[in-house]
């Protein structure tokens, strides 16, 4: 059994899961796909061992601002001056940043990801031959930078926290003019691949720079990945790779690069937990090395028994194609704090439409409108809810997004009429990659407007993608990006609707007869190489498109995209999933690390394709794989054009009555997860409450529970309160003016604390209006107590508390609810044998302020 947790932005859910998972092989061509040693760059710095560092820091250049230092470093091997700047920041952050002194031409510095860069005052504490201390203010910590060679250390009195160059791995190729010698390294100025060649016009751009953490042998995070969520290391391997690329039917348990990247790592041990964020969209690299990792577990006893003085230390090494070193350095102390700190920088994770959070269902493709009503009534017939319906790319007229087949979806108003009187919702895709067809409207205009990408020759990058030949906007020009959100308008996008929602696949991007299936680094943006902003490109396509779902409201309405790639900042913009994965044990198990790295990193809003994309699974893995998925953010079913269908009722009345009640499950519970994402949640220490019997588990131990298809071992964590809604129906809006049950899982101490927040679910008037509730509930000397958290709020709810539970409770004599200076009687039920009080139709207001007092 595997015990796990779903991480948002701020802390731990305290809903966990247990399944019993079974492994299995599953493989890629890996040879579409570069090693660290047949990329150049990364070839060129692994060989760079550790050492005295070429780097010296020339003090005589020191200048301090208010907020800024800066000191120019020298390469005494080739004399090349570089331009070290350092700021400490708001929230105890430290941000260094690398450059040329004076380069050939500007190096490429990423712009939109950064919300805020929020500087505080630095001061020198002292300065000699040897280096300058500098201070960071918070609990006397210092900053050393020393000169020969240089090195940076941050220190918390005695202790060094971090360390930076301090295994002399700082390497930053300078831009050249290219010398005409038949004598020049190879993959300097060009380098082949398969057989792709990539040109260099300025020729070797790669940095590398390496960071020592003492005391840590756990760090985490960098997504996307297919492996586990403890990180391991890569000596003797290849690094991490962050590199975005449509990896088809990719392989579990590698460092291989996916779909997605976010170049944040956390390093945790018992005293502190800290980030490094490395700044640069360049296809990188990430080396792991630890003095313990070779170590078994006997070895590390043996270490602790006889007193070993060693202390673990973990080392890591980041290294980039092109563009500067900028890094941020978030020391905590407390993983809240580096979370709170990244967000600082980035943003958090957008608050989603309620809908959002119900079950969707999805496959390549729904045939025609006849398929998408038939799909929508079997949920009906079947009792089963959902919000969304999803079309993929079949559905366009020959893949030219933004429009909709003429013989199979003839009549889309129609279709998504006849959603929208159920309440539920569509998302139709729109990807990145546009036919080359001058009878296409949206292909003329990007033409016309010249917002293609250029290949390096100057003219229009072409590639070869579902369409056939396809061009590739330019999403970094935010002019491009402002006429992409127009085309979502009503009236530009026929057929469309407020129901209508969008899923953005491809956006790595995906190029079919690329290098790696992806665009050629040489591509031109603007005056920038592909091979700089390689890694945002995915970011910037579903920026835009949140944004047009924003516009053709006038603002007004709560934005759903979902994407397969992204970057730092992504989770400003919705949700991502974990692309193509396969109906295989194993790929159901690495769900849960794969999202838990993302929600580490600030993107919580994920999911895994329930049921595998690829392959039909047995009916065991579905059923299993719909248990889990109600668990995890993002809860979407999908399947591949060649798979049998699955929708939930396909596999006979006992497996379809196991899908049902897990379906169900995510419903009752969508009030927990719409305060989960709207302001994040973290209780004490666990008593576990199984959520179904209310038998109750102390913490600290291993359990063995026994798991039949039917059972769900998910469990409340003792000193919390979940609102749920128990009466089910076919989609989330309908269930909005439903009463709420509250779940009260008392601690040993008698004690239970938690949230509940309602809105419209849709708008942004909890923002623009302060429309919205948001109440404090907790349980102490025996009463129970909804206080509000908003004041000046101002929301109406017709929704009531029909009913409380109260588990781990003692009987009472008499319950009261305390009201409006009035008190009232309730009744009540208890149920000695498992310590549950149940409180029936107290009638409260859900917006009111109220307590139960239990005496």
């Amino acid at each position: 059994f595997g015990l796990w947790g779903i991480t948002l932005l701020m802390g731990l859910l305290s809903v966990f899961f247990v399944c019993l998972f079974f492994s299995s092989a599953f493989a890629v061509d890996r040879g579409n796909f570069k090693t660290c040693d047949q990329s150049a760059f990364c070839k060129r710095q692994r060989a760079f061992k550790p050492g005295q560092s070429p780097y010296r820091a020339l003090l005589e250049t020191l200048e301090l601002s208010d907020s800024r230092l800066t000191l120019q470093l020298i390469n005494d091997n080739n004399k090349v001056h570089l331009l070290l700047e350092l700021y400490r920041l708001q929230g105890n952050m430290t941000r260094v940043k690398i450059n040329e002194l004076k380069p050939l031409k500007p190096r490429f510095e990423v712009p939109d990801v950064l919300i805020a860069e929020p500087p505080t005052d630095l001061s020198v504490l002292s300065k000699d031959d040897n280096g300058v201390v500098l201070s960071l203010g918070a609990e006397s910590q210092r900053l050393i930078v020393s000169a020969r060679p240089f090195r940076l250390d941050i220190m918390e009195g005695p202790e060094v926290l971090l360390s930076l160059n301090s295994r002399g791995l700082l390497a930053f190729e300078h831009l050249r003019l290219r010398k005409d010698t038949n004598k020049e390294e190879d993959g300097l100025w060009e380098e082949t691949f398969k057989s792709h060649t990539d040109t260099k016009p300025n020729g070797p751009t790669s940095i590398s720079l390496d960071f020592s953490l003492p005391g840590v042998e756990h760090v985490y995070g960098i997504p996307e990945h297919a492996d586990d969520l403890k990180l391991k290391t890569t000596d003797g391997g290849d690094p991490y790779r962050l590199y975005n690329l449509d990896v088809f039917q990719y392989e579990l348990y590698n460092p291989m690069a996916l779909y997605g990247s976010i170049p944040v790592m956390l390093a945790h041990n018992t005293q502190r937990t800290m980030g490094i964020f490395w700044l640069n969209a360049a296809e990188t690299w990430v080396d792991i090395s630890s003095n313990t990792a070779g170590k078994t577990v006997f070895g590390k006893m043996l270490d602790f028994v006889q007193g070993s003085s060693e202390k673990p230390q973990t080392d890591v090494r980041w290294i980039s194609e092109s563009g500067i070193i900028d890094v941020f350095i978030m020391l905590g102390p407390k993983p809240s704090d580096v979370f709170s700190q990244y967000a600082s920088l980035t943003g958090t994770q957008s608050f989603p439409p309620l809908a959002s959070l119900g079950y969707h269902q999805c496959r390549w493709n729904y045939n025609d409108q006849e398929d998408v009503k038939s799909v929508d009534q079997g949920f009906d017939q079947h009792d089963i809810p959902y919000d969304f319906i999803w079309l993929d790319i079949e559905h366009a007229d020959g893949k030219r997004y933004f429009t909709w087949d003429p013989h199979k979806f003839s009549q889309p108003k129609e279709m998504l009429q006849g959603l929208m009187d159920k309440k539920r919702k569509m998302v139709a895709i729109v990807d990145p990659h546009i036919k080359v067809d001058s009878g296409y409207k949206i292909h003329n205009e990007i033409t016309s407007k010249d917002f293609y990408v250029k290949n390096k020759d100057g003219g229009n990058y072409e590639g070869w993608c579902w369409p056939g030949n396809s061009g590739y906007p330019d999403f970094t020009n935010p002019e491009m990006r402002a006429w992409w959100a127009s085309m979502f308008a009503y009236d530009q996008y026929e057929g469309s609707m407020e129901n209508l929602f969008t899923w953005n696949d491809m956006n790595e991007p995906s190029v079919f007869n690329g290098p790696e299936v992806t665009m050629h680094k040489d591509a031109l943006h603007g005056k920038w190489e592909h091979r700089d902003i390689h890694n945002m490109y995915g970011l910037y396509v579903q920026m835009a498109t949140a944004e047009g779902q924003i516009q053709r409201s006038g603002g007004a309405e709560r934005p759903f995209v979902l994407t397969r790639a992204f970057f730092a900042g992504s989770q400003r913009f919705g949700a991502v999933w974990t692309g193509d994965n396969a109906a295989e044990w194993d790929h159901l198990k690495i769900s849960i690390p794969m999202c838990l790295s993302l929600g580490l990193v600030g993107v919580s809003f994920c999911g895994a394709d329930v049921g595998g994309f690829f392959k039909n699974p047995s009916t065991e893995l579905l059923v299993r794989w719909y248990q889990t998925g109600a668990y995890q953010p993002f809860f979407r079913a999908h399947a591949h054009l060649d798979t049998t269908r699955r929708e939930p009722w396909l596999f006979g009345p006992e497996n379809t009555a196991l899908i049902r009640e897990a379906v169900r499950q995510r419903y009752a519970l969508l009030p927990y997860w719409y305060q989960l994402f709207f302001q994040a949640y973290r209780t004490g220490m666990p008593v576990w409450y199984d959520v179904h019997t209310f038998q109750k588990h102390n913490g600290a131990q291993n359990l063995y529970i026994p798991v039949t298809l039917s059972s769900i071992p998910v469990f409340q964590r003792g000193g919390s309160i979940i609102p749920r809604k128990d009466r089910v129906r076919r989609s989330s809006a309908c269930m909005e003016n439903d009463p709420y049950t509250l779940y009260v899982a008392l601690s040993p101490k008698k004690f239970a604390e938690g949230k509940l927040y309602i809105d419209d679910g849709h708008s942004f008037n909890y923002d623009t209006k302060k429309e919205f509730i948001h109440r404090s509930l907790t349980f102490a000397n025996n009463a129970l107590t909804s206080s509000n958290l908003c004041p000046d709020c101002n929301f109406l709810t017709s929704s009531w508390i029909e009913k409380v539970l109260i588990l781990g409770a003692s009987k009472p004599s008499k319950v009261v609810l305390k009201m409006n200076g009035k008190e009232t009687p309730v009744d009540f039920e208890f149920d000695s044998s498992m310590s549950v009080l149940t409180l029936r139709k107290p009638g409260m207001n859900a917006g009111d302020d109220w307590t139960l007092l239990l005496q």
